[in-house]
């Protein structure tokens, strides 16, 4: 007998399942399940941090799918220090290295502090996409005093801690220092002052501002030795800890983790279970995101993709679909990906109407939860009308920009295609995609032709260069197929996959006499097999 479809039959229905089969062998409440992101304020947000935050609220959804009430929690770690200027920032940043970021000044002056123009930066992209949070600054939860306990919990143990992180990870640093990093009083930095001694009866440790090196790089510290108390927020535990703090403080359920990450979760799962008798939340591992050369997405480096630049050429739900689809490999993004998605979303929706048959009952649950969960749960109403990026790429190559809208529908129509204003918006996309863009990558999967199709689309392009309109380019596909022996469908497919990469596609004559001979044969050139 096969297995029941779990809620929408996606991978963020069988995670939130079994997190919630979790919490009731561990006997918590379910009335509410709190996922979390943290947020790094020290540089301008790419795809890659948006991915956290986008799939725990994926999570959050499907919880509620299944009846539970679910937040998700955004935790901005605001209190790290800058440890390098990122690149395209202005070098008079230099003079505030390892201060903690939410007390560096905004470089560009429109906000309190360099963290908190960063930190706006996601928050604008996640309220443009639509999706919901409860924010929570390091800096405002450190200096409320809110996480001066479990920070005492943790120092009171801090022998057994630092064995452990020794134990596990192989790090000795917290054997020889208590893990918490003050900011020191005198010079402002915040990993130069090493915590030597713990006074548990103040609330308070002393430490010593010393030499340390980041990234390669050797920062003296000032000599300056004082007192720094837990609850005055002039410190913070550092991640190898911080983590399961934090949990136990906000009753965090879920967390996902990047691969980077590994040795911080484990450590913060034992300090978690361990020192602070709380279970950690479930995990989720992923990937990262890379670009073209295959390297992380930095902001030290400067090879940033930020939603933001996603979002001017595609709709919000694009860029959910490469968060939701799958949950595990690492993943190419660059800009080309964009008129892929924005296809393959409209694939899913017509799968979601109807208009896409899939007789597999659980691949077509999966299909219609992700098209809902990318809508998050906000689908439309009806299907809108659909075109090809690339074939809206050949009509805008040639449309007039006063008269682009107007010239878009008549080509359109003129193909066989209904028009409404979702289409003519996503024609105005593409148009802006190109000019900053250039032409369109045929990464597709290589068309293979015989050696009857390959003359039959010889003999073709040899009457498309005499044909006067597009009718006698019609007739003209059907008499080919003929003479060659092709069923007239298969040849008309085989050319929709050689133009578009798709199996259908517009009224052939019409387009191919617009696009041209040299259009084809260029395709040919890049498709076929």
């Amino acid at each position: 007998m096969p297995r029941p479809i779990i809620g929408r039959g996606t991978w963020l229905d069988r995670v939130a399942y079994r997190l919630v089969e979790r919490e009731k062998r561990l006997g918590r409440s379910l009335d509410l399940i709190l996922t979390e992101s943290g947020i790094a304020a020290s540089g301008i947000p790419h795809i890659g941090n948006l991915s956290d935050p986008a799939r725990a609220y994926g999570v959050t959804l499907a919880l509620r799918g299944l009846g539970y009430g679910s937040e998700m929690i955004l935790f901005a770690d605001d209190m790290d220090g800058l440890r390098s200027v990122p690149q395209g920032l202005p070098k008079e940043l230099e003079e505030y290295i390892l201060q903690p970021v939410s007390r560096v000044p905004d470089p560009y002056g429109c906000h309190s502090s360099y963290a908190e123009h960063m930190v706006s930066m996601m928050t604008e992209a996640l309220d443009k996409i639509g999706i919901e949070y409860r924010l929570y600054s390091a800096n405002e939860v450190y200096g409320s005093g809110r996480l001066a306990g479990i920070a005492e919990e943790i120092l009171s143990n801090a022998d057994r801690v630092g064995e452990a992180i020794k134990a596990l990870v192989g790090q000795e640093k917290f054997t020889e220092q208590l893990p918490y990093y003050p900011v020191c009083d005198s010079c402002g930095r915040i990993y130069t002052a090493k915590a030597v001694e713990y006074d548990g009866a103040a609330g308070r440790v002393r430490y010593v501002c010393g030499d340390i090196e980041v990234k390669r790089r050797l920062h003296r510290g000032c000599g300056h030795m004082g007192w720094s108390s837990l609850k005055s927020g002039n410190g913070k535990l550092p991640w190898k800890v911080e983590f399961a703090a934090r949990w136990k403080l906000l009753d965090i359920r879920f967390e996902a983790y990047g691969k980077d990450l590994i040795d911080s979760v484990k450590v913060n799962d034992w300090v978690s279970r361990n020192i602070l008798g709380f279970e950690p939340p479930m995990h989720v591992k992923y990937e990262h995101f890379i670009d073209a050369s295959r390297k992380k997405f930095s902001k030290s480096v400067g090879n940033v993709f930020t939603p933001q630049t996603w979002l001017r050429y595609g709709p919000p739900e694009t860029l959910l679909l490469l968060m939701f689809k799958r949950s595990v490999g690492a993943r190419i993004v660059t800009p080309e990906l964009i008129p892929r998605l924005w296809d393959e979303l409209e694939e899913l929706e017509d799968v979601y109407f109807g208009r896409t048959k899939v007789s597999d009952e659980r691949q077509r649950a999966k299909l219609r939860g992700l098209y809902e969960y990318i809508h998050l749960l906000k689908t439309p109403e009806k299907p809108r009308c659909h075109a090809p990026f690339q074939l809206l790429a050949d009509i805008v190559e040639f449309a007039p920009p006063e008269k682009i809208g107007e010239f878009v529908a008549k080509r359109l129509q003129r193909y066989g295609y209904r028009v409404d204003e979702y289409l003519l918006e996503k024609a105005e996309r593409v148009r802006d995609y190109l000019e900053t863009f250039g032409g369109l990558q045929r990464g597709r999967a290589l068309v293979e032709l015989n050696e009857v199709e390959r003359t039959a689309i010889e003999s073709l392009l040899g009457r498309m260069s005499v044909a006067s309109n597009g009718e006698e380019v019609q007739a003209a596909i059907f008499e080919e197929a003929r003479r060659a022996g092709i069923n007239p469908p298969d040849f008309f497919a085989k050319l929709y996959l050689i133009l578009l990469g798709k199996p259908s596609g517009p009224r052939l004559g019409p387009y191919l006499f617009d696009i041209g001979p040299q259009r084809l044969r260029d395709a040919l050139a890049s498709s076929a097999a």
